[in-house]
């Protein structure tokens, strides 16, 4: 994925280059930008309160002003409703001043955002969903898709996990977007590589009660139980699972889209001989190290790959900004205009 999010500053770099034909000031002499997260539900561990940390943390080390105008993070709970979403997302761009919405946690409410900022021209560059559509079909000339997605995830935990020996697999999918992706994305890899496919079970978002999936999954005989789903859903899952003596019977888990914060809740009973995949990994190196502990003394857990990338977003946001000259999109007559004034 490290090309991919080259790729993505590049493309970002662009759309606010062309920008500079419009304007030349700050629009309302503020740039601000936008976050819906979920900061209350069954991905605020993973996202939430510590993707805002990342954002200010980000914002304070680019100096808190660019252009010499101040930078101001807004955030709003968008409570894993797409309707939520959309709505608060179109609340911002028309009446809020928000200049671009730099993440939005789950798939659903990103790609209903996505079909808000496209419509007025936006900015949105999301790191918490992961459904590969945001990087295809549902891209548009204002959106990226940074840190990871579906795809990503399943070709490299999927194929590894085959090639280890578990080449039948039956999947449990949280019941909307990114799960359907996800266990399609890992379906084709896992044929791909010589395996098969026994079966799934969907269950819906929020799911507290596993015990009839898992028993599908038991029944399958699969090697391999895939689990296609992320945040609370995944952690209680694996926990049942447990429960269940699942692995003790000789099936192995599979977690498609697996956070560091997952395996510290989880402990390494429950998550031993577990592969996972992610963008980044707080202790791969110097560097990594180093921003890391300046994170973890904020807000007292170790950043993940969602949350390293609204830090980075910010950052490469705030230096396109500063580059073309202006917080106005291509195209964008009236945020031009006010800026001028």
């Amino acid at each position: 994925m490290v090309r991919h999010a080259g790729v993505a500053l590049a493309t970002a770099l662009l759309w606010i280059g062309c920008a500079s034909a419009q304007s030349g000031k700050v629009s309302d002499n503020v740039v601000r930008v936008g976050f819906l997260l979920d900061m209350s539900g069954l991905y605020a561990d993973v996202t939430g309160p510590g993707s805002e940390a990342a954002a200010r943390m980000a914002v304070e080390d680019f100096g808190g002003k660019v252009l010499g105008a101040p930078v101001e993070v807004v955030v709003a709970d968008h409570f894993n409703k797409a309707d939520v979403a959309a709505a608060k997302a179109r609340e911002w761009f028309d009446t809020g001043r928000v200049d671009a919405i730099l993440d939005v946690a789950a798939s659903a409410t990103a790609l209903a955002v996505v079909d808000v900022a496209k419509t007025k021209n936006k900015i949105v560059v999301m790191s918490g969903p992961g459904a590969v559509r945001l990087t295809n079909e549902a891209c548009t000339p204002t959106s990226v898709h940074y840190a990871y997605d579906t795809y990503a995830l399943a070709r490299t935990t999927g194929a590894a996990t085959v090639k280890q020996g578990g080449d039948s697999w039956f999947f449990i999918t949280a019941d909307y977007a990114f799960g359907h992706e996800l266990e399609r994305d890992a379906s084709e890899t896992v044929k791909a590589a010589g395996g098969k496919v026994l079966g799934s079970a969907k269950a819906p978002l929020s799911t507290a009660d596993f015990s009839s999936y898992l028993l599908q999954a038991q029944g399958s005989k699969a090697k391999v139980v895939g689990l296609a789903n992320a945040g609370g859903d995944f952690t209680n899952a694996v926990k049942q699972a447990s429960e269940f003596g699942l692995t003790q019977r000789g099936q192995k888990l599979a977690g498609l889209l697996v956070y560091d914060q997952d395996v510290h809740s989880l402990g390494l009973k429950a998550t031993q001989g577990m592969l996972l995949t992610s963008g980044f990994y707080w202790d791969l190196n110097d560097e990594t190290r180093a921003w890391a502990k300046r994170y973890f003394d904020k807000v007292g857990k170790m950043p993940n790959m969602s949350q390293a990338g609204v830090y980075s977003t910010v950052r490469h946001y705030l230096k396109a900004v500063q580059m073309a000259g202006t917080d106005a999109t291509a195209g964008d007559e009236g945020h031009a205009r006010h800026a001028n004034q």
